[in-house]
């Protein structure tokens, strides 16, 4: 073996190392802005009213809301 063939891989090892870095950190990156976006459409978000029954009739096989919201 000869000296230039191990200052052949010397260089592309910090390279790599670098390259790994930076790939994990975008994908760190990724995950912090899409949870970033779910808590901000979680708060920003409003559901529609939906329809239920208002009354209770007493048949167990009906939900209706506990409190109304519309």
């Amino acid at each position: 073996m000869s000296m230039s063939d191990g200052d052949a891989h010397s260089g592309s090892r910090p390279r790599r190392r670098r390259l790994g870095w930076f790939v994990g950190l975008g994908i760190v990156a990724a995950l912090l802005v899409a949870n970033a976006h779910l808590v901000y459409v979680a708060f920003t978000s409003q559901p529609d009213c939906v329809s239920h029954l208002k009354l209770p009739d007493g048949s167990a096989d009906h939900f209706r809301a506990a409190k109304s919201g519309c």
